[in-house]
């Protein structure tokens, strides 16, 4: 476990699994005491980087709110109850439901610690996988799912997404997107912060388009404002002005695309001045963004949070994936590259490249993507009577309440449920619905490796961690509890529960038989990677395309036919725009805190103490107008729900829009974290819209959410 012991003080080294950056770490203990936690200078990918998040392992460690053996409800009270009983009752309340009602009548959440815990990953499904409904759910589309689909549409596979090759990239056009709290987002991406500035030293740029000036625009060689969810717009004039100056240039990816003609001729029409009359940049900037981006050497466009969280986030990250193509970035030193990771998951057995539209929903006939459907539809299918009701839920490390539109009708549906099950380390918002409550082993109890981020790495690099601490006495590991709850689920369907190998088994095969493995020249195991704990770098991204699509055409496909219909339907939208008239409404955005991690950080004291970070953000312009100044509250109301909120007046926001930080609102009755209560702040999901999605995907639009603001 340690990989130096002196004078009863042990040093181990481990990356941190709270976030997509996977920094390394040197974590110093002595007995059961954590002494320190510092970034890994060692370690090859991060650097020695760290940003606040990190020390929150300690709390959640040494948390007394945290659960450390499993409870159930008896008499509306939390009880502590034995492993047997706790398994026992989860699977004979979910079994009942099932029996009586069907598979149908059980919904499953799975919330983004699933990506971040390894055990998670590889043994989930031996249990869920048993219930067999098509009602799963999960934190990917209120995230990135527009991004998954065009990955599933264009290259042949969901998780196949081109990552920014930042370290050697000369023009770097961001959307939507603030790494310098996120540390990045499908782009794993530690110590971005020096990352951006060796750009700029080689004589790169770094643009930011985006509502708000974040961290990252604070860094930029330039800024621009844009009016929320009119990003499609802006790339689409951007494509447009480079094709009109006759600029594109495919290169040797031109005999391997299909559709591009199809995709270009969908989008024409948007220029420089119908994009500027919605997006608020001015067309002369439109195009020297244009001309410049085709004219770089080595330039590449990303988007996230902000692109993908939008009514047409679908069409953005469309829409950059052919800015990258036509202009010779796509597969492309400097450009957008996929990764090689270690284990690649994309060949591993039984791994499901995607699916669109193959079943509908219950309520709204809303198409299955992925497989699964989007979160917004949960509280619908759960409220609304008729065969096929969800009747019972399972709730996998996620928090719904706090993370999905409308936040307030979930909470509702979830107490009118017959039964709920949460495998959660906290009475939280959604899980004090539970009737029962079954914790795992925190993190640093735990070995872990990354299967997910490193497939969105900005170098490939390969890092077991081994765990830290000893596994507190009665705790199971994730993968153990889904074991157990497989073994006794089965026996309830009168089948054995399939054949199940602990992670490190999976880990080591997936090693040696991947691209690093037992026939190449780097002999990756997993013995080799525990001789190195601080982590190995494998170099930088590389051109792979065509033999890394997993399409089998092996071609890159231009124009989804899902994709060029709803492009059209836009354009005519955007060509009979007239200009916006003054309008009481606000638009509403969100935004990140780097001391921040969704809902899941906020009890621990060191991360949310300080001045006050759940405000609403506000222009000097627009709080002028509705009588505000810094300090008063503020009444915020949507089409589903009203917050008082404290104000923060800012010229880092364009006017016309306000922003609310996500993650906050723990101030409901039975929520079990006392950090977290007393700076409980308000949810900005209590605001957005679950009928306000993108338009391809069904994706949350939490990003461009109409709400009038007046004095509270």
């Amino acid at each position: 476990m340690s990989e130096l012991q002196t004078q009863g003080t042990a040093v181990h080294r481990r990356a941190c699994h709270l976030c997509e950056a996977i920094c390394g770490l040197v974590i110093e203990t002595r007995g059961a005491e954590i002494v320190s936690i510092r970034g890994d200078e060692q370690d090859p990918f991060s650097r020695g980087h760290i940003c606040p998040k990190a020390l929150g392992l300690k709390d959640i460690h040494e948390d007394p709110d945290r659960l450390r053996k499993p409870v159930k409800k008896v008499d509306g009270q939390w009880v502590e109850t034995s492993w047997e009983d706790a398994i026992e009752t989860a699977c004979e309340g979910l079994f009942q439901v099932q029996k009586t009602h069907g598979s149908q009548a059980i919904g499953v959440y799975q919330g983004n610690p699933n990506v971040h815990n390894w055990g998670l990953m590889t043994h989930a499904a031996n249990f869920l996988g048993l219930i067999k409904t098509k009602n799963r759910f999960s934190a990917t589309s209120v995230d990135q799912l527009p991004l998954q689909l065009m990955g599933y549409w264009m290259y042949g596979h969901q998780l196949l997404i081109p990552i920014p090759d930042i370290d050697h990239t000369d023009y770097f056009l961001m959307l939507g997107a603030n790494p310098i709290a996120s540390n990045g987002s499908l782009m794993t991406v530690p110590d971005v912060a020096k990352r951006i500035k060796a750009l700029q030293a080689r004589g790169g740029k770094l643009i930011v388009i985006d509502p708000r000036r974040t961290e990252t625009a604070d860094v930029a060689d330039h800024h621009h404002f844009i009016q929320p969810g009119t990003d499609a717009a802006f790339l689409f004039a951007l494509i447009n002005t480079i094709v009109e100056a006759k600029a594109t240039r495919l290169g040797r990816l031109e005999e391997f695309t299909q559709g591009l003609q199809e995709a270009l001729d969908s989008i024409a029409g948007i220029t420089a001045e119908v994009a500027s009359k919605v997006c608020g940049i001015s067309a002369d900037q439109i195009r020297a963004i244009a001309l410049d981006f085709a004219r770089a050497e080595k330039a590449v466009c990303y988007g996230r949070m902000g692109t993908c969280t939008q009514r047409h986030g679908t069409l953005c990250q469309w829409a950059m994936q052919l800015l990258n193509l036509i202009t010779g970035n796509l597969d492309s030193v400097g450009g957008a590259l996929v990764t090689q990771p270690a284990v690649d998951l994309l060949n591993a057995p039984g791994n499901k490249p995607g699916s669109y539209g193959r079943w509908a929903s219950r309520v709204g006939q809303k198409s299955e993507v992925l497989g699964e459907f989007p979160s917004s539809l949960m509280a619908e299918e759960i409220l609304t009577e008729g065969e096929g009701k969800i009747q019972a839920m399972v709730t996998v490390a996620g928090n719904p309440v706090l993370s999905t539109p409308n936040g307030q009708k979930l909470d509702q549906a979830l107490e009118s449920l017959k039964f709920m099950v949460s495998i959660d380390l906290y009475i939280n918002e959604t899980s004090r619905h539970a009737d029962v409550i079954l914790p795992t082993s925190g993190p640093l109890e735990h070995d872990h490796y990354d299967l997910i981020f490193n497939i969105f790495g900005v170098r490939n690099q390969a890092k077991y961690s081994a765990a830290t601490m000893p596994r507190q006495e009665g705790l199971l590991h994730d993968w153990e509890l889904f074991n157990k709850l497989a073994a006794c689920y089965s026996a309830k369907l009168g089948t054995a529960p399939k054949p199940s190998f602990p992670p490190q088994m999976v880990l080591d095969m997936g090693l040696q038989m991947g691209p690093y493995g037992a026939q190449s020249t780097v002999g990756l195991s997993l013995e080799k990677l525990k001789a190195h704990p601080e982590g190995i770098d494998l170099g930088p991204l590389k051109p792979s395309f065509p033999a890394r699509l997993m399409n089998e055409s092996k071609i890159i496909q231009a124009a989804p036919e899902v994709v060029v219909t709803a492009a059209k339907a836009y354009v005519a939208e955007l060509l009979q725009a007239v200009p916006p008239m003054p309008s009481p409404t606000l638009s509403l955005i969100g935004r990140r805190h780097v001391r921040s991690n969704n809902s899941w950080m906020h009890n621990s004291l060191r991360l949310v103490k300080g001045k006050n970070r759940c405000t609403l953000w506000i222009h000097p312009a627009d709080a002028q107008a509705l009588g505000l100044k810094e300090g008063d509250s503020a009444q915020v109301q949507s089409r589903v729900g009203r917050l008082t909120v404290p104000v923060e007046v800012t010229d880092g926001i364009m006017p016309g829009v306000v922003s609310l930080p996500h993650g906050w609102g723990h101030a409901r009755a039975g929520v079990k974290q006392r950090v977290a209560v007393e700076h409980a702040g308000v949810s900005a999901n209590d605001l957005t819209d679950d009928l306000y999605v993108d338009v391809v995907s069904g994706n949350a639009a939490v990003n461009g959410v109409s709400v009038t603001v007046s004095k509270g």
